[in-house]
């Protein structure tokens, strides 16, 4: 199936590599950057996010349910060898078994948010492809965690003013048809809410407010779509 595709896979790592470039241009100005992309895509330059595409044509309105595979997840480059840095004896340290937890846990949080949030706006989410079916491959990259909950009493407790910051990359699929339609990429920070303790409770709901924001924009945007071509 396309969720399992072995292309569509190895596929995601290149396209987190254009995150990058992407996230990188967006620093600069929407009018910096390419008009159409490598594959065709134009360049949406009133958008809510920070960069999107989308194939000339590409009408969201003929689809009435969504596809969500699952989101994969990447921290920021070197985040685990400079949290490191910092800690005090191995009890404070962060491994790859505390990574590869916290990716599946917010793996798990985006498709959750996600389908509550689309649900509750009456948008169907199903598990199968079809040609009234938009497809969502997401991607969390530079995933940059402030303090994860691993505080040992080698490091008592933290403090932070904000849990971290994120990028969603994600592209959307015609799934009947295979065909990418669009892309958007868009970096979000935790807000400062002055100093919190940084632990599970606090890490987590930062990540789900960040995460439900993606969620409204999407769902707005498809509920603004079906209402301008409602007879």
């Amino acid at each position: 199936m396309f969720h399992n595709s072995p292309i569509r896979k190895s596929a995601l790592k290149l396209t987190c590599v254009m995150a990058g470039l992407l996230m990188a241009a967006s620093a600069i100005a929407k009018d910096k950057l390419p008009e159409v992309d490598k594959d065709g895509l134009h360049l949406i330059k009133d958008s809510k996010v920070a960069v999107a595409y989308a194939k000339p044509g590409a009408d969201l309105s003929q689809y009435t349910k969504v596809m969500l595979l699952d989101c994969f997840v990447q921290f920021k480059k070197d985040w685990e060898r400079d949290y490191n840095m910092d800690a005090i004896g191995l009890q404070g340290r962060v491994g790859d078994k505390d990574m590869e937890r916290a990716k599946k846990g917010l793996a798990e949080a985006f498709r959750e948010v996600f389908t509550e949030t689309l649900t509750k706006d009456g948008h169907q989410v199903v598990d199968a492809a079809g040609p009234d079916v938009v497809l969502l491959r997401p991607a969390i990259i530079n995933l940059d965690v402030t303090a994860p909950d691993l505080m040992r009493s080698s490091r008592g407790n933290a403090w932070v003013s904000s849990a971290g910051s994120m990028t969603l990359y994600m592209e959307l699929y015609d799934s009947g048809s295979d065909t990418l339609i669009g892309r958007v990429a868009d970096p979000r920070a935790d807000s400062d809410h002055g100093a919190q303790m940084a632990n599970k409770v606090n890490n987590k709901a930062a990540a789900e407010r960040i995460i439900r924001r993606w969620a409204e924009l999407l769902s707005s945007h498809l509920g603004e779509v079906k209402q301008a071509t409602a007879p």
